[in-house]
């Protein structure tokens, strides 16, 4: 074989070996249960555990906001979201989490929630704020 030829064979072969490894590192819902299992930041779906009380204490502290979720498969877990608490967001149908799992605690970085609205169809996106530690 030309030396042309073994060189596009293995350009190809990278490419392919490139869109492989991209397609498995994006990322997809799991639950907690799976968050668990791994360090790495991860997508829970779920709903909010209604019967629960959320913990929000502005006057407390502002970027402390706390609820209970429970996953597609039913699990339960207490999420901590350093950030506020988003505007209607006890009317939620749907949460998405980005975060990971601290200790029995799963630690969003972002909340993604589905309202429900017939006029308005948009989800609305909550990231964490900075802290600062003085």
């Amino acid at each position: 074989m030309k030396k042309g030829a073994i060189l596009g064979i293995i350009i190809i072969a990278v490419a392919i070996a490139m869109i492989i490894s991209i397609y498995t590192d994006s990322s997809t819902y799991a639950t907690f249960t799976d968050a668990q299992k791994t360090e790495s930041e991860i997508h829970v779906v779920g709903e909010l555990n209604k019967t629960k009380a959320l913990y929000y204490k502005p006057t407390e502290d502002a970027n402390y906001f706390a609820f209970y979720m429970l996953d597609n498969e039913g699990t339960e877990c207490k999420v901590v979201f350093n950030g506020s608490k988003p505007q209607d967001f006890e009317r939620s149908e749907q949460i998405v989490l980005t975060g990971k799992m601290v200790g029995g605690e799963f630690h969003a970085s972002k909340i993604l929630m589905k309202c429900p609205s017939k006029y308005n169809k948009d989800q609305v996106e909550v990231t964490e704020s900075a802290s600062t530690n003085v």
